[in-house]
């Protein structure tokens, strides 16, 4: 095509001003503990008074995470039942709550699959890289892909690299991923040194992406405000939170995971996006494709 010539209609994406913006704040995280920073939300209570203060400050969404008694990673179903209860108390519906099924160096794809099945969340987060793997065959792992999208299971895939969006592309073109509530996690600099994040990072998975679902980043580091941001000037959506990140864009310690969601929504107001509230995020999130 020629640089002038302006693109099919059909091949542009909506214009910012008509796609709402989800924020998802992720708020801990399987590592952070509070010797990382005292506002590490580990509890019940706590998640829920670290949604109540995110959603003030214009989150639709929350990437939940739940530890052992002794700050672990956990993946137990009834610490996720109290903990999806304590937010629901503080929040109700106005927060969309995504567990994760992170493995965390602990968990192994059976255990993870197993605990998605028994919790029967409304959001879940999954690893590609920590599901389809060898010892998951492939009709099985077919088959839990078949249950998530039958649950109408809000699932977001993870994916670290521009290798993970090609397997993906490869597990939904050979009819693997049957039609389903899919969205897509774009993790950008965890293999950079030092895990410093850059908006350039975003760039390979710019390259690849077809387009046909939903997306978003999360990032590492003092640069999470940018790259982010430049993640919604493309269209996608956003998550940030002490789970990735603890410092503000000026290089300062965040004082609360509010303050990491505010500069957020300040990027995504400039750009002219409109914020989605968890009822939109339920529609973009949750439409079949």
């Amino acid at each position: 095509m020629n640089p002038t010539e302006q693109a099919p209609a059909a091949a542009r994406p909506a214009a910012l001003a008509e796609s709402p913006l989800i924020v998802t704040v992720a708020p801990n995280g399987a590592y952070k503990r509070a010797a990382d920073h005292p506002a590490v939300p580990l509890t019940p209570a706590a998640l829920a008074a670290e949604a109540k203060a995110c959603l003030d400050a214009g989150a639709a969404m929350m990437h939940m995470h739940v530890r052992h008694p002794d700050g672990s990673h956990s993946l137990d179903v009834e610490a996720y039942r109290a903990a999806l209860a304590a937010v629901r108390q503080a929040v109700g519906e106005a927060l969309l709550v995504q567990v994760t099924s992170e493995a965390a160096g602990v968990y192994r794809a059976p255990e993870q699959m197993a605990m998605v099945r028994e919790l029967r969340p409304e959001a879940v987060s999954i690893g590609l890289r920590e599901i389809a793997v060898p010892e998951i065959p492939e009709g099985e792992l077919a088959a839990f892909l078949a249950w998530l999208a039958r649950e109408r299971i809000l699932t977001q895939i993870i994916l670290y690299d521009a290798a993970d969006v090609s397997r993906w592309q490869s597990l939904r073109a050979r009819g693997l991923v049957p039609p389903g509530a899919w969205s897509e996690l774009y993790v950008l600099g965890r293999y950079a040194a030092g895990q410093q994040s850059s908006p350039h990072d975003l760039l390979p998975f710019l390259d690849l992406a077809d387009g046909s679902l939903p997306w978003a980043v999360c990032a590492f580091g003092r640069e999470e405000n940018a790259c982010v941001t430049a993640a919604a000037a493309f269209g996608g959506h956003v998550r940030v939170g002490f789970e990735n990140n603890l410092l503000l864009r000026d290089g300062s310690t965040a004082p609360g995971n509010a303050a990491l969601v505010a500069q957020a929504v300040q990027g995504g107001l400039t750009l002219g996006r409109p914020l989605a509230d968890a009822a939109a995020a339920r529609r973009i999130y949750g439409a079949v494709r």
